[in-house]
């Protein structure tokens, strides 16, 4: 095969709002036509003959990042009642084995638990699980509160639609209960005798929390709550003092929590504080009161309690106040302490807040750009708060922090075998915006590395959902070879609280798309690198992001990696029955209701924008059981693009076609989808060496 495989045109009008749209490859949706299937093993044949010269590059990518990580390896253990939990990793095997050991004693330091003489038991091994399938994701794994009993549900297929099971832990059996069609999200009750947990609808929204009593059938299950207003969703979890089991409804600006006694859980769910369009609440608990982290009256978000007994808003009060320049995340309740998450100056932080006397404190760090973010704290009558450190040259640290003798204590830090942090530096840059915002730059390289050289920009800028600065094993065969490594901390992120994210949504979409460029054109105006030497990155919304700026500014990049991208945003969101498409309206616009979102999302859709010129080399992925972004958006504008571009340039189309929205499952074939991707970059940026 010499040349990309051509999908025939079949020409079809979409109309919408007197509006006439010919989209000749719409026909590649149609996931069960014998025609699409073979078009995209076609692509996947091309591709292998196109990546075919960076063969040795990928196999010897593959061995570094393998050397990087240990691959034998006991993650940290956590304190949950009796047992001290934890995962491990064994060499060659793909997916952790969940075990625990007995704690010698209650006050037992965690860094202590895995020297205990207690034998390890196995909760439950991912690789027996997976055996037999090429794809394998857990979705749930949580314990009955007496430990005997342990729900789990799993995924051979990547489209995320999970089967519930339950496994009693003295015998290492499963119960004969099986729940087929559930989603995230678990609650159990008190007594261990019923499990919460959400279904999907025929658009993919968790639409409906149902109980199961264990031994019943799962057609015996009791529905608790549906919600059938389309733009929202349902979750379900349990307080950290075991005490309620809370189900909340949320859409992208709206929200509300129904709670029900854990002791009693056939109780009527009943609405906290009932739904008010654009006002926005999460909850935890504590002692008699409610805690509601809200952007009622605060943009940014405040902290208020309210009675149990009736936590209506008249009967809220202030705990901490909203501030300008700082968004507060969510809190976690301990028996004697609240732990406030925050963002401010586009990083994360900590707060410590005791009960008894308000002294709030800051759980201090020691580098400048950092992630610091709770890890897993079971336990409500603790001291004891666990999270994690990390930042661009700091591997992951889980840390217990004493919470009343700032004490703090590295339980684990992900080791990296050669690894050498003081070869690296890291930095916090700053571009401007055509509109003279200052964007935040998160740079990672090696100390020695010259001005100049390649690099990646990568982004994502949707959802509110910030892109931290973290510690990546997997990136240093880049910052050996001499590239520097950016993150662009976008408009419609929440980097910079909720106006960061309000100016990158709905119709301030296109910040997000001049701010990356503002980025891209700053790292070359101030020497880091060039466009010949530049590489942009993003998947999904951010998949949608370098489709964009590829229209924008394809002369600023010598390639781009587009991970299942959202690339036709308007036909997609034009479609009411496609999965979230309803919910998703509140990010981006109704185009079906308003003729303003229609032209708007028209102007920067990046299928409908592709123009006759010329683009970057291009790695484009997706998933044929992707649940989010259908398989077909890549595809139908790979195929524009090679219409239409007037160079030469390659353009590599890659599905995985056993795997949905997040790629391979198994940690090998993840590590060779990474050194795929990588020896692409390599290649593009004329770095391509063994």
């Amino acid at each position: 095969m010499h040349s990309p495989p051509v999908p025939p045109r079949h020409p079809t009008s979409l109309e919408a709002h007197g509006d006439i749209r010919v989209d000749d490859w719409y026909w590649l949706r149609e996931r069960d036509n014998p025609e699409v299937r073979r078009y995209l093993e076609e692509e996947n044949r091309w591709a292998e003959v196109a990546m075919a010269p960076t063969a040795t590059l990928r196999e010897a990518l593959f061995e570094e990042i393998r050397g990087r990580i240990q691959e034998t390896d006991v993650g940290p253990p956590v304190g949950h009642g009796p047992w001290w939990y934890y995962a491990r990793t064994v060499e060659g095997l793909q997916y952790p084995i969940h075990c625990r050991r007995r704690r010698a004693a209650p006050e037992e330091p965690a860094a202590a638990a895995l020297a205990n003489p207690s034998p390890e038991e196995v909760v439950l091994d991912e690789n027996a699980l997976a055996e037999g399938h090429d794809y394998f994701r857990l979705g749930a794994l949580d314990l009955s509160p007496d430990h005997t009993v342990a729900a789990f549900s799993t995924d051979f297929e990547g489209d995320e639609v999970y089967t519930m099971r339950f496994r009693g832990l003295a015998t290492g059996a499963d119960l004969p209960d099986s729940i087929p069609g559930t989603y995230y999200g678990t609650a159990w009750s008190a007594d261990g005798t019923t499990l919460f947990y959400t279904t999907l609808d025929a658009a993919m929204r968790p639409w409906r929390v149902y109980r199961h009593r264990l031994g019943s059938p799962a057609d015996a299950d009791v529905l608790v709550y549906q919600e059938d207003d389309d733009h929202f969703h349902v979750g379900v979890a349990l307080t950290r003092s075991r005490e309620w089991v809370l189900i909340g409804m949320g859409s992208m600006v709206t929200s509300e929590v129904r709670v029900v006694p854990a002791s009693e859980p056939d109780a009527e769910a009943r609405v906290v504080v009932p739904r008010r369009h654009g006002v926005e609440y999460d909850l935890d608990h504590q002692g008699d009161r409610f805690l509601l982290v809200t952007n009622d009256e605060a943009e940014n978000f405040r902290l208020v309690e309210a009675p149990v007994e009736d936590p209506s808003r008249e009967n809220w009060r202030e705990v901490v106040a909203h501030r300008t320049g700082v968004r507060l995340l969510g809190v976690d309740a301990f028996a004697d302490h609240l732990v406030l998450h925050e963002r401010a100056e586009a990083l994360t932080r900590l707060r410590i807040m005791p009960s008894a006397d308000g002294d709030v404190h800051t759980i201090e760090q020691p580098e400048p750009v950092h992630t610091a973010s709770p890890g897993a704290n079971p336990e409500f009558g603790t001291d004891t708060f666990r999270f994690h450190y990390t930042s661009l040259v700091t591997p992951d640290q889980a840390v217990d922090y004493g919470m009343n003798n700032r004490s703090r204590t590295v339980v684990k830090q992900q080791p990296v075998p050669g690894y050498e942090p003081e070869l690296y530096r890291t930095e916090r840059q700053w571009a401007t915006a055509d509109d003279g915002t200052a964007v935040p730059i998160s740079l990672v390289c090696r100390a020695d590395r010259r001005p100049g050289g390649p690099a990646v920009l990568y982004g994502y800028g949707a959802y509110e959902h910030s892109i931290d600065p973290r510690f990546s094993a997997l990136r240093l065969g880049l910052l050996d070879r001499g590239f520097a490594y950016a993150i662009a901390h976008v408009r419609g992120g929440g980097e910079l609280g909720r106006r960061w994210y309000e100016h990158g949504k709905l119709l301030c979409k296109r910040n997000t798309f001049t701010d990356f460029v503002a980025c891209a054109e700053h790292l070359v105006a101030t020497g880091v690198t060039t466009p010949g030497g530049l590489v942009a990155r993003g998947g999904s919304a951010g998949g949608l992001l370098m489709g964009a700026v590829a229209n924008l500014a394809p002369d600023l990049f010598t390639a781009i990696v587009a991970e299942v991208p959202f690339v036709d945003c308007l036909t997609t969101i034009l479609d009411e029955s496609l999965p979230l498409t309803v919910i998703e309206w509140e990010e981006w616009g109704n185009p079906v209701a308003d003729p303003a979102v229609y032209d708007y999302m028209k102007s920067y859709a990046p299928y409908d924008n592709v123009e006759t010129k010329g683009y970057p080399a291009m790695l484009v992925r997706a998933g044929l059981n992707d649940p989010r972004v259908g398989f077909w958006e890549p595809a139908k504008w790979v195929a524009k693009l090679r219409s239409m571009k007037t160079d030469e340039n390659l353009i590599v189309l890659k599905t995985d076609l056993g795997a949905g929205h997040a790629g391979p499952s198994g940690r090998y074939d993840a590590w060779r989808d990474e050194a795929y991707v990588l020896a692409f970059v390599l290649s593009a940026a004329g770095a391509a060496r063994p």
